[in-house]
């Protein structure tokens, strides 16, 4: 009998050892498709399989996949990546597979189109432009009003996101975005935001269920770095009832539900405003999360309805889980980071995770690549798992020797590719 195979396009630093892991306890063969390969350090790691093929090319996917289907028995396709998660949508009817409708999955990940059926569904947003020059930015920033949030129309990870304050923040950060520093995988679209102003939450859904919400600390801006997650996010009844049927509502507008959502709300005065969905998983540390905080493995259950086996949603217990995220405040050369043993042994912490290793130059842009580590734990009230939180925070600690010119830093850069 062949071996059962899952299908990954492409992979992620993040979700993607976890696919791999989960796919392997469900008895599966993760076979990773890539560009570049080498990109995944934890494909090598967790000895998997990895085939090189152009996967921008979706006939080259396909012709791939028909050849694997020699040898295995492919029992699924998916992607543990937004940017390709639509690509791997497309792949699923050609073999018979379950998947999401991959229209959907493109519309939302287009931010203006989503925007505009999200409005068209009645779901509240801040109001919105799209431009494509600095001219239109400058015109959409005055007839929305500063301060306005800047980002590309596609994208993920809150790459090239930034608060503009003044016409001179806003001018600056256009030429970013326009000026080759940061790189598009298709035409340049920049949305022009209003910038709603409340506490954030997240939503994570599977199907058309709500698992769980979250409150999330962005830090401060002008850019938009998680610095804390809390599961679950302390919510009266009905603020929990706004927001579950404003996802559903979401889910409604986008022609959603088949899978994994994650919905970013902030709760203004008006209640909740949608600021985005993303028709997939949130990134690490979020799956981890939801098992802490409910028991749910949210990985493994997405493959399951990939495999078109049931899945199992239900809560296992409820407590509260939180992660801390390790962010720099300079950038530089990472001398030594170290106390990750010391902070896990610490009771309730669940995992002490580092990013970098020494002598990695540390640069700083504004999206979640600045995160250099993390810590996790949980326990059954919010105020024990924060003073664990903190406890194990506090035995970490690390040095940063401050590049001594730009030209230094510089040499360091180079344009950004988002994921």
């Amino acid at each position: 009998m062949a071996r059962r195979a899952l299908i990954l396009v492409e992979g992620t630093r993040s979700n993607g050892p976890l696919y791999v892991q989960a796919a392997q306890r469900l008895g599966l063969h993760p076979i990773t498709l890539s560009a570049d390969p080498a990109r995944y350090d934890y494909l090598a790691a967790e000895g998997t399989e990895a085939i090189r093929v152009d996967t921008d090319n979706l006939d080259a996917l396909i012709r791939e996949c028909a050849r694997l289907r020699a040898t295995y028995d492919i029992a699924g396709i998916t992607s543990a990546t937004e940017s390709f998660y639509a690509t791997a949508s497309k792949l699923c009817p050609h073999f018979d597979l379950p998947g999401p409708n991959p229209a959907s999955i493109e519309r939302c990940c287009d931010k203006f189109t989503q925007r505009q059926l999200l409005a068209e569904g009645g779901v509240p947003i801040p109001a919105y432009c799209v431009a494509a020059n600095a001219t239109e930015v400058e015109s959409s920033a005055a007839e929305i009003g500063l301060p306005v949030i800047l980002k590309p129309a596609v994208g993920s990870g809150s790459s090239g996101v930034r608060l503009c304050r003044s016409v001179e923040e806003l001018a600056e950060h256009t030429a970013y975005l326009l000026g080759g520093k940061y790189i598009w995988r298709s035409s340049p679209r920049i949305l022009v935001e209003e910038f709603a102003q409340g506490p954030n939450y997240g939503a994570e859904l599977m199907g058309s269920e709500v698992i769980g919400t979250a409150a999330i600390d962005w830090g401060g801006p002008p850019h938009f770095v998680c610095r804390e997650c809390t599961y679950p996010a302390l919510l009266t009844d009905d603020e929990h009832r706004r927001i579950i049927d404003a996802s559903l509502s979401c889910l409604r507008a986008l022609d959603l539900g088949w899978g994994p959502t994650n919905i970013e709300f902030k709760w203004t005065k008006l209640g909740p405003v949608v600021i985005e969905v993303n028709p997939r998983l949130a990134g690490t540390p979020t799956p981890q999360l939801v098992q802490l905080a409910y028991g749910v493995d949210l990985i493994t259950e997405h493959i399951k309805l990939v495999i078109g086996e049931e899945w199992d949603l239900r809560r296992s217990h409820s407590h509260t889980a939180v992660a801390r995220n390790l962010i720099p405040d300079r950038d530089g050369i990472l001398d030594w980071i170290d106390g990750d043993s010391r902070a896990a042994a610490v009771p309730g912490v669940a995992e002490v995770k580092f990013y970098v290793e020494p002598k990695t130059p540390i640069l700083r842009n504004g999206n979640y690549r600045d995160k250099i580590g993390h810590v996790m734990a949980s326990s059954p009230t919010l105020a024990q798992t924060e003073a664990v939180i903190q406890r194990a925070v506090d035995l970490i600690d690390w040095s940063i020797t401050p590049f001594a010119t730009l030209r230094e830093r510089e040499q360091y850069a180079a344009p950004y590719f988002p994921d």
